[in-house]
């Protein structure tokens, strides 16, 4: 009787730990894009350089992009002004989104799940909590995350001159695919 309690006890501490064990995932492609479409121009530009995880023990997640890594733009003159004017790469390299998923997602189950993620965006140093709806797919170890949100420029403390406030729109148009990949 003892030989088998200690059996059930160990094999309980087992599961535990394979339970807790759960692989992460981390961005193995990831684009995002955003649009200023304003009264006299439509500005685009997107980066591959998207970088993140999701830690399904916990439902945790951090994503993050270089500035710099954004092409696209009309001209080369309208990235740099992006850059040096308006984003400030120099002094705020990067921009962020961490926090932690608040619907339960049963990430050992292939389907479909449309989330909220709830954290701090971080753009411009200067951070805002935000809750931002995405679509998680999860297929064979893998999960594709798509998501779309605006995000207005002064919430971020980006200001735009007078001079082209008819060309850079005030709220931007963002939208995000990644794949993502389990990583032991």
């Amino acid at each position: 009787m003892k030989s088998l309690r200690g059996l059930i006890f160990v094999f309980l501490v087992l599961l535990a730990v394979l339970v807790h064990a759960q692989p992460k995932y981390s961005v193995d492609k990831g684009e995002i894009n955003f649009a200023s479409n304003a009264q006299l121009e439509m500005i685009r530009a997107t980066s591959k350089e998207l970088k993140g995880i999701i830690d399904p023990a916990t439902s945790q997640f951090a994503f993050r992009v270089n500035i710099r890594s954004f092409q696209g733009f009309n001209s080369s003159l309208q990235r740099e002004h992006f850059n040096e004017n308006y984003l400030e790469s120099e002094k705020f390299s990067t921009a962020s989104f961490s926090g932690k998923i608040i619907e339960k997602v049963d990430f050992m189950t292939d389907g479909v799940y449309e989330i909220r993620a709830k954290g701090d965006l971080d753009i411009h140093g200067q951070k805002q909590t935000r809750i931002i709806k995405s679509k998680l797919t999860i297929n064979g170890g893998t999960i594709n995350v798509e998501a779309f949100f605006i995000v207005p420029l002064s919430d971020h403390n980006i200001l735009i001159p007078r001079i082209v406030n008819q060309k850079i729109a005030t709220e931007i148009e963002v939208s995000i695919k990644a794949l993502l990949i389990s990583k032991p």
